[in-house]
């Protein structure tokens, strides 16, 4: 029998429970398996996982094929009905021991995930191939936007007590992680469901307070709008947290986001971005952008890319639209999908130019560089991709000067004094 092997499709929250699974699979005693945990913010997700199983059972048909996540609790049936699946288990019911018990008979473990309150809080003791650790503290979405299905598959908003929190951040700490994420569906939204709704600069404030050895705290993606006072002063001020934010932006055109249902509208982005900039220039910007939502003309994108441009936004993950079965987008006038196409080209095109400019910026500085697992490779606090001919050691954060680029990378000497 060989170990259980995980799949990731998606987000940092996928990669975070990925190896809450890893653990609870081998706890269960599951063996001769593959999990795949599935992402549904794009048809392109669910083809690519889709494919991804049948390629797996063809390669190994020995071996049990699972199938978990996003697509998995909005559509069971769809996957169920697949034959090379032999059990499917939903978002909540992944986070459970016993859904991956060998004995277990029920071949569809998909429960409502509205009705789930509360997370379920796991600490993950390593996390394989990485030297940052991941951890939850929100799940769900209180929002409902036009375009979206993440609610069905992950439920509505809820939060992680700050004191587990602490807890789990200690503990990763004394483990030997440099850096931990704070990962969520829609992480500025903490708190509103615990007592007193603390917000979540009040908590990130208190969790360095309570962990002084954290070396660097990084967010995963923000809602514009809901940047609460106490964050806004932490990122402009705390150095443990690091200068790349990225931003839920989804498009530049005040119309696209109104039929989006964003809670934001393009001045607010702008001017998120110029008061972090004027009171922390060393501020990287990353942006969620969605190209060719239904509607969109070749007027609105150009907003798009207009708005990249004068928010220096650097780090793009690029979205070409695509309809969501059930969502209100899917019912209005589409865009046609060359359009889609080439406006996704376009603004990828942009990101790369405008990441290319900013990596030339940081030539000849000096960045603290955190070593990745394979030793030639790391990130800078501003998240600057580094590469290094001589193996450095994995885990550790060096004093590298940015001698010059290639590829997409920062070539960096290690400053040994």
């Amino acid at each position: 029998m060989t170990e259980t092997q995980v799949v990731t499709f998606g987000c940092r929250l996928n990669i975070y429970e990925s190896e809450v699974i890893k653990g609870l699979s081998q706890e269960a005693g599951l063996e001769n398996a593959i999990i795949f945990n599935t992402c549904a913010v794009t048809s392109e997700a669910e083809r690519q996982a889709r494919q991804a199983i049948r390629r797996a059972k063809r390669d190994h048909p020995d071996k049990k094929i699972i199938v978990t996540g996003c697509a998995v609790q909005i559509n069971p049936e769809k996957y169920a009905k697949m034959p090379e699946v032999d059990r499917v288990i939903g978002n909540h019911e992944k986070m459970i021991k016993s859904s991956f018990d060998p004995n277990q008979s029920t071949r569809i473990l998909v429960n409502d995930i509205m009705t789930v309150k509360e997370t379920v809080p796991h600490l993950v003791q390593s996390f394989d191939g990485k030297t940052r650790a991941f951890i939850e503290v929100q799940n769900g979405c209180d929002h409902r936007c036009t375009f979206c299905t993440i609610p069905l598959g992950r439920g509505n908003s809820r939060s992680v007590p700050i004191g587990v929190i602490v807890n789990q951040v200690k503990e990763l700490v004394n483990q030997g992680f440099s850096e931990v994420v704070l990962t969520g569906v829609d992480v500025t939204s903490y708190g509103g469901d615990l007592p007193g709704a603390p917000p979540l600069g009040q908590m990130i404030r208190r969790l360095l307070n309570n962990v002084p050895d954290l070396k660097r705290l990084r967010l995963s993606s923000l809602d514009p709008m809901e940047v609460d006072p106490d964050l806004l002063d932490l990122i402009c001020h705390d150095s443990r947290l690091m200068p790349h934010i990225h931003l839920s932006v989804q498009a530049g055109h005040d119309l696209i986001l109104k039929r989006m249902k964003r809670r934001h509208l393009r001045a607010d982005v702008i001017r998120l971005c110029e008061e972090i900039h004027a009171k922390r220039p060393e501020v990287v910007f990353g942006a969620d952008i969605i190209a060719g939502f239904p509607t969109e003309t070749e007027e609105m994108f150009q907003q798009t890319l207009d708005l990249v441009g004068q928010c220096t936004l650097v780090y793009l993950h690029v979205f070409p639209y695509s309809p969501r079965p059930g969502t209100p987008a899917a019912r209005m006038p589409q865009v046609d999908k060359a359009s889609i196409k080439d406006r996704a080209q376009r603004l990828r095109s942009l990101g790369d130019r405008q990441l290319e400019e900013f990596l030339t910026r940081q030539l000849g500085k000096t960045h603290a560089v955190l070593i990745e697992k394979d030793a030639h490779r790391g990130h800078g606090e501003n998240f600057a991709p580094f590469y290094f001919e001589e193996p450095q050691t994995p885990g550790t954060i060096v004093q590298a000067k940015a001698m010059s680029m290639e590829q997409g990378m920062l070539k960096g000497k290690v400053d040994y004094d």
